[in-house]
Protein backbone atom coordinates (compact mmCIF):
# COMPACT_ATOMS: atom_id res chain seq x y z
CA UNK A 1 0.00 0.00 0.00
CA UNK A 2 2.94 2.18 -0.05
CA UNK A 3 4.14 5.28 -1.88
CA UNK A 4 6.59 5.23 -3.84
CA UNK A 5 8.60 8.50 -3.60
CA UNK A 6 7.17 10.16 -0.20
CA UNK A 7 7.85 13.91 0.06
CA UNK A 8 8.96 15.56 3.12
CA UNK A 9 6.08 15.19 5.70
CA UNK A 10 5.60 11.70 4.32
CA UNK A 11 6.06 8.37 6.03
CA UNK A 12 6.70 5.13 3.98
CA UNK A 13 3.17 4.32 4.19
CA UNK A 14 1.94 6.54 2.14
CA UNK A 15 0.25 8.99 4.93
CA UNK A 16 0.93 12.48 5.86
CA UNK A 17 3.38 11.74 8.87
CA UNK A 18 3.50 15.64 9.21
CA UNK A 19 -0.09 15.93 9.33
CA UNK A 20 -0.88 13.63 12.02
CA UNK A 21 1.50 14.72 14.53
CA UNK A 22 -0.94 17.97 14.81
CA UNK A 23 -3.69 15.75 16.26
CA UNK A 24 -4.33 15.77 20.13
CA UNK A 25 -5.02 12.42 19.99
CA UNK A 26 -2.72 9.66 20.13
CA UNK A 27 -1.66 8.60 16.13
CA UNK A 28 -1.21 5.23 16.34
CA UNK A 29 -5.48 4.60 16.80
CA UNK A 30 -5.84 7.38 13.80
CA UNK A 31 -3.06 5.09 11.81
CA UNK A 32 -5.36 2.03 12.24
CA UNK A 33 -8.05 3.86 10.90
CA UNK A 34 -6.55 5.10 7.57
CA UNK A 35 -4.47 1.61 7.27
CA UNK A 36 -8.02 -0.33 7.59
CA UNK A 37 -10.51 2.37 6.18
CA UNK A 38 -8.89 4.96 3.57
CA UNK A 39 -5.89 3.30 1.86
CA UNK A 40 -7.80 0.23 1.30
CA UNK A 41 -11.77 1.97 1.09
CA UNK A 42 -11.01 4.78 -0.82
CA UNK A 43 -10.47 2.99 -4.27
CA UNK A 44 -14.64 1.67 -3.69
CA UNK A 45 -16.00 4.84 -5.24
CA UNK A 46 -16.81 3.70 -8.43
CA UNK A 47 -18.35 0.33 -7.11
CA UNK A 48 -21.74 -0.18 -9.25
CA UNK A 49 -23.04 -1.77 -6.35
CA UNK A 50 -22.09 1.44 -4.49
CA UNK A 51 -22.82 4.47 -6.90
CA UNK A 52 -24.27 5.89 -4.30
CA UNK A 53 -21.24 6.63 -1.93
CA UNK A 54 -19.26 7.76 -5.20
CA UNK A 55 -19.59 11.38 -3.92
CA UNK A 56 -17.74 10.84 -0.79
CA UNK A 57 -14.85 9.43 -1.66
CA UNK A 58 -14.68 12.47 -4.85
CA UNK A 59 -14.90 14.30 -2.24
CA UNK A 60 -11.88 13.02 -0.08
CA UNK A 61 -10.19 13.02 -3.04
CA UNK A 62 -11.26 17.03 -3.66
CA UNK A 63 -10.17 17.89 0.27
CA UNK A 64 -6.53 16.04 -0.36
CA UNK A 65 -6.66 17.81 -3.59
CA UNK A 66 -7.30 21.74 -1.88
CA UNK A 67 -4.58 21.23 0.17
CA UNK A 68 -1.96 19.67 -1.95
CA UNK A 69 -0.61 23.30 -2.44
CA UNK A 70 0.92 23.24 0.82
CA UNK A 71 2.38 19.72 0.64
CA UNK A 72 6.48 19.28 0.33
CA UNK A 73 7.19 23.41 -1.18
CA UNK A 74 10.38 22.27 -2.19
CA UNK A 75 9.44 19.39 -3.99
CA UNK A 76 6.23 20.21 -6.27
CA UNK A 77 6.53 17.01 -7.76
CA UNK A 78 5.58 14.89 -4.95
CA UNK A 79 2.78 16.54 -4.87
CA UNK A 80 1.81 15.73 -7.79
CA UNK A 81 2.64 11.80 -7.25
CA UNK A 82 0.65 12.04 -4.38
CA UNK A 83 -2.49 12.67 -5.51
CA UNK A 84 -1.85 10.13 -8.42
CA UNK A 85 -1.47 7.42 -6.13
CA UNK A 86 -4.66 8.59 -4.32
CA UNK A 87 -6.89 8.14 -6.86
CA UNK A 88 -4.73 5.04 -8.04
CA UNK A 89 -6.23 3.49 -4.87
CA UNK A 90 -9.43 4.29 -4.81
CA UNK A 91 -9.73 2.49 -8.72
CA UNK A 92 -7.62 -0.98 -7.37
CA UNK A 93 -10.69 -1.21 -5.31
CA UNK A 94 -13.27 -0.33 -6.88
CA UNK A 95 -15.11 -3.47 -6.29
CA UNK A 96 -14.97 -3.28 -2.35
CA UNK A 97 -17.90 -2.81 -0.37
CA UNK A 98 -17.64 -0.83 2.72
CA UNK A 99 -20.18 0.40 5.70
CA UNK A 100 -21.36 3.85 4.41
CA UNK A 101 -20.60 5.10 7.86
CA UNK A 102 -16.87 4.37 8.01
CA UNK A 103 -16.57 6.52 4.43
CA UNK A 104 -18.44 9.88 6.25
CA UNK A 105 -16.06 9.55 9.25
CA UNK A 106 -13.23 9.02 7.30
CA UNK A 107 -14.06 12.11 5.14
CA UNK A 108 -14.85 14.74 8.54
CA UNK A 109 -11.42 12.85 10.41
CA UNK A 110 -9.55 13.37 7.56
CA UNK A 111 -11.11 17.01 6.50
CA UNK A 112 -10.12 18.23 10.73
CA UNK A 113 -6.85 16.80 10.39
CA UNK A 114 -5.78 19.01 6.65
CA UNK A 115 -7.20 21.61 8.90
CA UNK A 116 -5.41 21.69 11.85
CA UNK A 117 -2.19 21.00 9.73
CA UNK A 118 -2.78 23.75 7.48
CA UNK A 119 -5.65 26.26 8.63
CA UNK A 120 -9.39 26.17 7.28
CA UNK A 121 -9.70 26.70 3.55
CA UNK A 122 -12.94 28.95 2.41
CA UNK A 123 -15.36 27.07 -0.29
CA UNK A 124 -16.10 30.66 -1.50
CA UNK A 125 -12.48 32.02 -2.33
CA UNK A 126 -12.89 29.52 -5.33
CA UNK A 127 -15.74 31.35 -6.86
CA UNK A 128 -15.14 34.86 -6.01
CA UNK A 129 -15.71 37.15 -8.93
CA UNK A 130 -15.13 40.94 -8.25
CA UNK A 131 -17.00 43.96 -10.03
CA UNK A 132 -14.06 44.55 -12.28
CA UNK A 133 -14.11 40.85 -13.62
CA UNK A 134 -17.57 41.08 -14.27
CA UNK A 135 -17.19 44.21 -16.33
CA UNK A 136 -14.65 42.20 -18.44
CA UNK A 137 -16.99 39.02 -18.85
CA UNK A 138 -19.74 41.85 -19.86
CA UNK A 139 -17.10 43.76 -22.55
CA UNK A 140 -15.45 40.30 -23.60
CA UNK A 141 -19.00 39.12 -24.96
CA UNK A 142 -19.41 42.04 -26.93
CA UNK A 143 -19.11 41.33 -30.57
CA UNK A 144 -18.59 43.38 -32.94
CA UNK A 145 -20.50 41.27 -35.81
CA UNK A 146 -23.49 41.64 -34.59
CA UNK A 147 -23.79 45.24 -35.73
CA UNK A 148 -22.60 43.41 -38.94
CA UNK A 149 -25.24 40.72 -38.79
CA UNK A 150 -28.32 43.01 -38.46
CA UNK A 151 -26.77 45.80 -41.53
CA UNK A 152 -27.42 42.61 -43.90
CA UNK A 153 -30.89 41.84 -42.54
CA UNK A 154 -30.32 39.02 -40.91
CA UNK A 155 -31.91 37.69 -38.27
CA UNK A 156 -30.81 35.86 -35.18
CA UNK A 157 -30.26 35.46 -31.22
CA UNK A 158 -28.69 38.95 -29.79
CA UNK A 159 -27.16 38.73 -26.08
CA UNK A 160 -28.48 40.60 -23.86
CA UNK A 161 -25.37 42.58 -22.69
CA UNK A 162 -25.14 46.21 -21.77
CA UNK A 163 -22.65 47.71 -24.47
CA UNK A 164 -22.77 51.47 -23.06
CA UNK A 165 -19.95 53.18 -23.12
CA UNK A 166 -18.19 50.46 -24.94
CA UNK A 167 -19.70 50.99 -28.35
CA UNK A 168 -17.58 53.57 -28.62
CA UNK A 169 -14.47 51.76 -28.58
CA UNK A 170 -16.31 48.97 -30.80
CA UNK A 171 -15.91 51.79 -33.26
CA UNK A 172 -12.85 52.84 -32.93
CA UNK A 173 -10.91 49.21 -32.84
CA UNK A 174 -12.76 48.78 -36.04
CA UNK A 175 -11.75 51.96 -37.59
CA UNK A 176 -8.12 50.71 -36.98
CA UNK A 177 -8.54 47.36 -37.82
CA UNK A 178 -9.83 48.23 -41.68
CA UNK A 179 -7.06 50.19 -42.20
CA UNK A 180 -3.90 48.44 -40.89
CA UNK A 181 -1.97 45.43 -42.98
CA UNK A 182 -3.57 41.83 -42.60
CA UNK A 183 -1.73 40.45 -39.33
CA UNK A 184 -0.84 43.26 -37.63
CA UNK A 185 -0.85 44.57 -33.88
CA UNK A 186 -3.84 47.50 -33.23
CA UNK A 187 -1.61 49.63 -30.45
CA UNK A 188 -4.48 51.85 -29.71
CA UNK A 189 -5.05 54.59 -26.40
CA UNK A 190 -8.71 51.82 -26.17
CA UNK A 191 -6.46 48.77 -25.24
CA UNK A 192 -3.90 50.38 -23.37
CA UNK A 193 -6.89 51.68 -21.01
CA UNK A 194 -8.01 47.83 -20.93
CA UNK A 195 -4.66 46.68 -20.10
CA UNK A 196 -4.59 49.26 -17.19
CA UNK A 197 -8.13 47.86 -15.25
CA UNK A 198 -6.31 44.84 -15.52
CA UNK A 199 -3.46 46.12 -13.71
CA UNK A 200 -0.88 45.50 -16.45
CA UNK A 201 -0.57 41.91 -15.30
CA UNK A 202 1.64 39.43 -17.28
CA UNK A 203 -0.34 36.31 -19.13
CA UNK A 204 1.57 34.36 -16.31
CA UNK A 205 0.37 36.06 -13.75
CA UNK A 206 -2.93 35.34 -15.15
CA UNK A 207 -2.93 31.94 -15.71
CA UNK A 208 -1.03 30.99 -12.56
CA UNK A 209 -3.81 28.09 -12.40
CA UNK A 210 -1.90 25.67 -9.71
CA UNK A 211 -4.31 24.23 -7.10
CA UNK A 212 -6.78 21.33 -7.87
CA UNK A 213 -10.26 22.53 -6.81
CA UNK A 214 -12.15 19.25 -7.44
CA UNK A 215 -11.77 16.03 -8.94
CA UNK A 216 -14.64 13.62 -10.24
CA UNK A 217 -14.11 10.13 -11.22
CA UNK A 218 -17.75 8.90 -11.85
CA UNK A 219 -16.64 7.22 -15.31
CA UNK A 220 -13.46 5.00 -13.88
CA UNK A 221 -12.08 3.40 -16.53
CA UNK A 222 -13.99 4.98 -19.47
CA UNK A 223 -12.35 7.76 -21.04
CA UNK A 224 -13.96 11.12 -21.49
CA UNK A 225 -13.34 12.93 -24.56
CA UNK A 226 -14.94 16.24 -24.30
CA UNK A 227 -16.32 19.21 -21.24
CA UNK A 228 -17.48 21.81 -21.26
CA UNK A 229 -18.65 24.27 -18.74
CA UNK A 230 -22.43 25.76 -20.04
CA UNK A 231 -22.51 29.05 -21.36
CA UNK A 232 -21.73 32.44 -19.37
CA UNK A 233 -21.97 30.41 -16.18
CA UNK A 234 -19.48 29.95 -13.33
CA UNK A 235 -20.33 26.64 -11.70
CA UNK A 236 -22.29 24.06 -14.27
CA UNK A 237 -20.13 21.38 -15.92
CA UNK A 238 -21.04 18.71 -18.26
CA UNK A 239 -18.67 15.67 -19.56
CA UNK A 240 -19.82 13.00 -22.08
CA UNK A 241 -17.84 9.11 -21.70
CA UNK A 242 -17.39 6.49 -23.87
CA UNK A 243 -19.33 4.25 -20.83
CA UNK A 244 -22.48 5.94 -22.82
CA UNK A 245 -23.16 8.26 -20.25
CA UNK A 246 -23.15 11.84 -19.89
CA UNK A 247 -22.87 14.12 -16.50
CA UNK A 248 -23.94 17.21 -15.33
CA UNK A 249 -21.48 18.54 -12.44
CA UNK A 250 -22.47 21.75 -10.32
CA UNK A 251 -19.22 22.97 -8.65
CA UNK A 252 -21.67 25.15 -6.67
CA UNK A 253 -22.92 25.20 -3.67
CA UNK A 254 -19.90 23.11 -2.01
CA UNK A 255 -19.39 20.60 -1.91
CA UNK A 256 -19.24 19.97 -6.16
CA UNK A 257 -21.25 17.04 -7.04
CA UNK A 258 -22.86 15.60 -10.27
CA UNK A 259 -26.42 16.95 -10.36
CA UNK A 260 -27.38 14.33 -12.82
CA UNK A 261 -26.21 11.13 -14.73
CA UNK A 262 -27.61 11.34 -18.58
CA UNK A 263 -27.94 7.27 -19.37
CA UNK A 264 -29.71 6.12 -22.59
CA UNK A 265 -27.07 5.81 -25.62
CA UNK A 266 -26.57 1.85 -25.93
CA UNK A 267 -22.64 3.17 -27.09
CA UNK A 268 -19.69 5.29 -26.35
CA UNK A 269 -20.70 8.82 -26.29
CA UNK A 270 -18.37 10.86 -28.74
CA UNK A 271 -19.61 14.33 -28.02
CA UNK A 272 -21.99 16.87 -27.07
CA UNK A 273 -22.83 20.42 -27.19
CA UNK A 274 -24.98 23.13 -24.67
CA UNK A 275 -27.05 25.29 -26.21
CA UNK A 276 -27.28 28.51 -25.89
CA UNK A 277 -29.50 28.74 -23.01
CA UNK A 278 -28.33 25.69 -21.18
CA UNK A 279 -31.71 24.46 -21.73
CA UNK A 280 -30.64 21.41 -23.35
CA UNK A 281 -27.36 19.42 -24.75
CA UNK A 282 -27.35 17.26 -27.50
CA UNK A 283 -25.15 14.22 -27.72
CA UNK A 284 -23.76 12.12 -30.16
CA UNK A 285 -22.53 8.35 -29.94
CA UNK A 286 -21.47 5.42 -31.83
CA UNK A 287 -24.85 3.69 -31.11
CA UNK A 288 -25.97 5.93 -34.75
CA UNK A 289 -28.04 8.36 -32.59
CA UNK A 290 -28.52 12.15 -32.10
CA UNK A 291 -30.10 12.76 -28.20
CA UNK A 292 -31.96 15.68 -26.84
CA UNK A 293 -31.52 15.98 -23.05
CA UNK A 294 -33.55 18.32 -21.06
CA UNK A 295 -30.32 19.66 -18.82
CA UNK A 296 -32.92 20.25 -15.55
CA UNK A 297 -34.50 16.78 -15.47
CA UNK A 298 -31.47 14.84 -17.30
CA UNK A 299 -34.97 13.81 -19.49
CA UNK A 300 -34.06 12.20 -23.24
CA UNK A 301 -36.82 14.42 -25.02
CA UNK A 302 -35.81 12.74 -28.70
CA UNK A 303 -33.79 10.27 -30.15
CA UNK A 304 -32.91 11.08 -33.94
CA UNK A 305 -31.31 8.11 -35.87
CA UNK A 306 -28.59 8.41 -38.20
CA UNK A 307 -29.90 8.90 -41.73
CA UNK A 308 -26.55 6.72 -42.84
CA UNK A 309 -26.85 4.14 -39.82
CA UNK A 310 -23.43 4.85 -39.07
CA UNK A 311 -21.40 5.52 -36.04
CA UNK A 312 -22.08 9.64 -34.89
CA UNK A 313 -19.19 11.27 -33.95
CA UNK A 314 -19.20 15.10 -33.23
CA UNK A 315 -21.90 17.82 -32.68
CA UNK A 316 -22.38 21.09 -32.73
CA UNK A 317 -24.80 24.12 -32.92
CA UNK A 318 -25.54 26.32 -35.28
CA UNK A 319 -24.97 29.84 -32.89
CA UNK A 320 -27.67 32.01 -34.19
CA UNK A 321 -30.31 29.02 -34.56
CA UNK A 322 -30.41 26.38 -31.93
CA UNK A 323 -32.87 24.90 -33.39
CA UNK A 324 -30.41 22.98 -36.20
CA UNK A 325 -27.65 20.88 -34.70
CA UNK A 326 -24.53 19.57 -37.06
CA UNK A 327 -23.52 16.29 -36.57
CA UNK A 328 -20.75 14.47 -38.64
CA UNK A 329 -20.52 10.84 -39.31
CA UNK A 330 -18.18 7.43 -39.49
CA UNK A 331 -19.47 7.30 -43.34
CA UNK A 332 -17.76 10.29 -44.02
CA UNK A 333 -21.03 12.63 -44.11
CA UNK A 334 -21.67 15.92 -42.14
CA UNK A 335 -25.77 16.46 -41.65
CA UNK A 336 -27.57 19.69 -40.44
CA UNK A 337 -30.16 18.29 -38.55
CA UNK A 338 -33.70 20.12 -37.24
CA UNK A 339 -33.96 18.62 -33.57
CA UNK A 340 -37.33 20.75 -33.33
CA UNK A 341 -38.55 17.98 -36.26
CA UNK A 342 -35.74 15.33 -35.93
CA UNK A 343 -35.27 15.64 -39.94
CA UNK A 344 -32.30 16.36 -41.67
CA UNK A 345 -32.52 19.69 -43.21
CA UNK A 346 -32.62 19.54 -47.52
CA UNK A 347 -29.66 20.63 -49.09
CA UNK A 348 -27.90 20.53 -45.43
CA UNK A 349 -25.36 17.77 -46.18
CA UNK A 350 -22.12 17.15 -47.90
CA UNK A 351 -19.39 14.14 -48.19
CA UNK A 352 -15.56 14.64 -46.98
CA UNK A 353 -12.70 12.46 -47.29
CA UNK A 354 -12.98 10.81 -44.03
CA UNK A 355 -14.57 10.11 -41.19
CA UNK A 356 -15.47 13.70 -39.72
CA UNK A 357 -14.19 14.26 -36.41
CA UNK A 358 -14.28 17.94 -35.19
CA UNK A 359 -16.86 20.37 -36.56
CA UNK A 360 -16.33 24.28 -35.73
CA UNK A 361 -18.75 27.76 -36.52
CA UNK A 362 -17.27 31.33 -37.05
CA UNK A 363 -19.40 33.25 -34.29
CA UNK A 364 -21.52 34.58 -36.93
CA UNK A 365 -22.41 31.27 -37.95
CA UNK A 366 -21.76 31.98 -41.74
CA UNK A 367 -19.50 29.67 -42.20
CA UNK A 368 -18.37 25.95 -40.69
CA UNK A 369 -15.12 24.34 -40.65
CA UNK A 370 -14.92 20.30 -40.47
CA UNK A 371 -12.31 18.16 -39.78
CA UNK A 372 -11.33 14.56 -40.62
CA UNK A 373 -9.66 11.41 -39.89
CA UNK A 374 -7.86 11.98 -43.34
CA UNK A 375 -5.97 15.18 -42.61
CA UNK A 376 -8.41 17.70 -44.16
CA UNK A 377 -10.27 20.58 -43.09
CA UNK A 378 -13.53 21.33 -44.87
CA UNK A 379 -15.53 25.19 -45.31
CA UNK A 380 -18.89 25.31 -45.49
CA UNK A 381 -21.05 28.37 -46.42
CA UNK A 382 -23.88 28.44 -44.24
CA UNK A 383 -27.36 29.77 -45.70
CA UNK A 384 -28.92 31.19 -42.82
CA UNK A 385 -32.42 30.62 -44.20
CA UNK A 386 -32.39 27.86 -45.32
CA UNK A 387 -30.08 25.82 -43.78
CA UNK A 388 -28.32 24.41 -46.62
CA UNK A 389 -24.50 24.09 -46.59
CA UNK A 390 -22.58 25.13 -49.58
CA UNK A 391 -18.54 23.72 -50.30
CA UNK A 392 -16.22 26.21 -50.28
CA UNK A 393 -12.42 25.47 -49.14
CA UNK A 394 -10.36 22.24 -48.06
CA UNK A 395 -7.06 22.53 -46.91
CA UNK A 396 -4.65 19.18 -46.23
CA UNK A 397 -3.05 19.55 -43.05
CA UNK A 398 -1.50 16.15 -43.40
CA UNK A 399 -2.05 13.23 -44.90
CA UNK A 400 -3.67 11.03 -42.82
CA UNK A 401 -3.47 12.40 -39.68
CA UNK A 402 -7.21 13.03 -37.68
CA UNK A 403 -8.36 16.55 -37.38
CA UNK A 404 -9.39 15.84 -33.65
CA UNK A 405 -10.27 19.33 -32.83
CA UNK A 406 -11.05 22.88 -34.23
CA UNK A 407 -12.06 25.99 -32.65
CA UNK A 408 -13.05 29.57 -34.38
CA UNK A 409 -12.35 32.79 -32.99
CA UNK A 410 -12.98 36.33 -34.25
CA UNK A 411 -10.44 37.57 -32.28
CA UNK A 412 -7.63 36.55 -30.54
CA UNK A 413 -7.09 39.57 -28.34
CA UNK A 414 -8.50 43.31 -29.07
CA UNK A 415 -4.98 44.50 -30.86
CA UNK A 416 -4.61 41.26 -32.72
CA UNK A 417 -8.05 41.37 -34.10
CA UNK A 418 -7.75 38.05 -37.32
CA UNK A 419 -10.31 35.96 -37.36
CA UNK A 420 -8.56 32.43 -36.04
CA UNK A 421 -8.86 28.95 -36.11
CA UNK A 422 -6.91 26.94 -33.52
CA UNK A 423 -6.74 23.00 -34.59
CA UNK A 424 -5.40 19.52 -32.71
CA UNK A 425 -4.14 17.53 -35.61
CA UNK A 426 -1.93 14.01 -34.99
CA UNK A 427 1.50 15.47 -35.98
CA UNK A 428 2.77 16.40 -32.48
CA UNK A 429 1.89 20.18 -32.94
CA UNK A 430 -0.85 22.56 -31.90
CA UNK A 431 -1.71 24.86 -34.76
CA UNK A 432 -2.93 28.22 -34.94
CA UNK A 433 -4.28 29.49 -38.36
CA UNK A 434 -6.01 33.12 -39.50
CA UNK A 435 -8.84 33.33 -41.64
CA UNK A 436 -8.11 35.06 -44.53
CA UNK A 437 -11.28 35.46 -46.52
CA UNK A 438 -15.12 35.15 -46.21
CA UNK A 439 -14.94 31.38 -47.52
CA UNK A 440 -12.69 30.34 -44.50
CA UNK A 441 -9.44 30.04 -46.57
CA UNK A 442 -6.70 29.32 -43.92
CA UNK A 443 -3.31 30.29 -43.73
CA UNK A 444 -0.87 28.58 -40.80
CA UNK A 445 0.14 31.21 -38.41
CA UNK A 446 2.02 29.66 -35.53
CA UNK A 447 2.50 26.04 -34.46
CA UNK A 448 3.33 24.64 -30.58
CA UNK A 449 5.37 21.21 -29.76
CA UNK A 450 2.89 19.04 -28.11
CA UNK A 451 3.09 15.76 -27.74
CA UNK A 452 0.35 14.27 -30.10
CA UNK A 453 0.50 11.22 -32.47
CA UNK A 454 -2.54 9.22 -32.24
CA UNK A 455 -5.29 10.44 -29.53
CA UNK A 456 -8.36 12.87 -30.33
CA UNK A 457 -7.39 15.75 -28.56
CA UNK A 458 -8.94 19.09 -27.79
CA UNK A 459 -8.00 22.49 -27.13
CA UNK A 460 -9.77 25.84 -26.77
CA UNK A 461 -9.13 29.83 -26.74
CA UNK A 462 -9.18 31.39 -23.51
CA UNK A 463 -12.50 33.17 -23.07
CA UNK A 464 -11.42 36.47 -21.84
CA UNK A 465 -10.08 39.15 -24.44
CA UNK A 466 -7.67 41.82 -24.39
CA UNK A 467 -7.34 42.95 -20.42
CA UNK A 468 -4.04 41.27 -20.57
CA UNK A 469 -0.42 41.47 -22.26
CA UNK A 470 -0.58 38.81 -24.99
CA UNK A 471 -3.24 36.07 -25.78
CA UNK A 472 -3.46 32.44 -24.78
CA UNK A 473 -4.63 29.15 -25.77
CA UNK A 474 -4.83 25.83 -24.04
CA UNK A 475 -4.71 22.42 -24.91
CA UNK A 476 -4.39 18.45 -23.57
CA UNK A 477 -1.80 16.21 -24.66
CA UNK A 478 -0.82 12.14 -24.67
CA UNK A 479 1.89 13.24 -21.94
CA UNK A 480 -0.96 13.60 -19.41
CA UNK A 481 0.06 17.17 -18.92
CA UNK A 482 -2.17 20.57 -19.49
CA UNK A 483 -0.27 23.17 -21.70
CA UNK A 484 -0.76 26.96 -22.01
CA UNK A 485 0.60 29.02 -24.76
CA UNK A 486 1.45 32.58 -25.58
CA UNK A 487 0.10 32.86 -29.18
CA UNK A 488 1.70 36.08 -29.93
CA UNK A 489 5.09 35.32 -28.09
CA UNK A 490 7.94 34.21 -30.50
CA UNK A 491 9.61 32.02 -27.98
CA UNK A 492 9.39 30.36 -25.21
CA UNK A 493 5.85 30.25 -25.68
CA UNK A 494 4.69 28.33 -22.87
CA UNK A 495 2.87 29.94 -20.02
CA UNK A 496 2.13 27.44 -17.59
CA UNK A 497 1.62 23.74 -17.32
CA UNK A 498 -0.44 21.75 -15.48
CA UNK A 499 0.55 18.18 -14.11
CA UNK A 500 -1.55 15.56 -12.00
CA UNK A 501 -3.86 13.35 -14.67
CA UNK A 502 -2.68 9.64 -15.05
CA UNK A 503 -3.31 9.14 -18.51
CA UNK A 504 -3.43 11.33 -22.26
CA UNK A 505 -5.33 14.53 -21.45
CA UNK A 506 -8.45 14.55 -23.82
CA UNK A 507 -10.12 17.65 -23.08
CA UNK A 508 -10.10 21.10 -21.56
CA UNK A 509 -12.75 23.67 -20.75
CA UNK A 510 -12.78 27.36 -19.00
CA UNK A 511 -15.96 28.40 -17.25
CA UNK A 512 -16.75 32.07 -18.53
CA UNK A 513 -14.60 34.17 -16.18
CA UNK A 514 -11.53 32.07 -16.30
CA UNK A 515 -11.72 31.23 -12.43
CA UNK A 516 -11.52 27.36 -13.02
CA UNK A 517 -10.59 25.20 -15.86
CA UNK A 518 -11.57 21.59 -16.04
CA UNK A 519 -9.63 19.07 -17.70
CA UNK A 520 -10.53 15.58 -18.56
CA UNK A 521 -8.25 12.54 -19.71
CA UNK A 522 -8.72 8.87 -21.27
CA UNK A 523 -8.86 7.20 -17.54
CA UNK A 524 -12.00 9.05 -16.58
CA UNK A 525 -10.99 11.26 -14.59
CA UNK A 526 -12.21 14.74 -14.68
CA UNK A 527 -9.56 17.77 -12.72
CA UNK A 528 -11.42 21.24 -11.85
CA UNK A 529 -8.27 23.24 -11.58
CA UNK A 530 -8.39 26.62 -9.70
CA UNK A 531 -6.83 30.24 -10.50
CA UNK A 532 -4.03 31.14 -7.80
CA UNK A 533 -5.60 33.82 -5.35
CA UNK A 534 -3.70 36.65 -5.01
Amino acid sequence: MGWSAPGKGHNRNGTAGCERRTLPCPPLSFDCFIQNSSFVTLASASSPCKCGMAAVWQQVLAVDARYNAYRTPTFPQFRTQYIRRRSQLLRENAKCGFEPGLRRQYLRLRSQLLALRYGPLSEQSSFRASSVRSSRTTLDRMEDFEEDLRGQGARGHRRSVSRGSYQLQAQMNRAVYDERPPGSLVPTSVAEASRAMAGDTTLSENYAFAGMHHIFDQHVDSAVPRLQFANDDKHLLACCSLDGTLSIMALSPAPPTVKLTLRGHAGPVTDFAWSLSNDIIVSTSKDGTLRIWNTQDGRCIREVADPDASELLCCTFQPMNNNLTVVGNSKHILQVVNISTGKKVKGGSSKLTGRVLSLSFDAPGRILWAGDDCGSIFSFLFDMATGKLTKAKRLVVNEGSPISSISARSWISREARDPSLLVNACVNKLLLYRVVDNEGTLQLKRSFPIQHNSQLLHSIFCPLMSFRQGACVVTGSEDACVYFFDVERNTKAIVNKLQGHGGPVMDVSFNCDESLLASADATGMVIIWRREQK
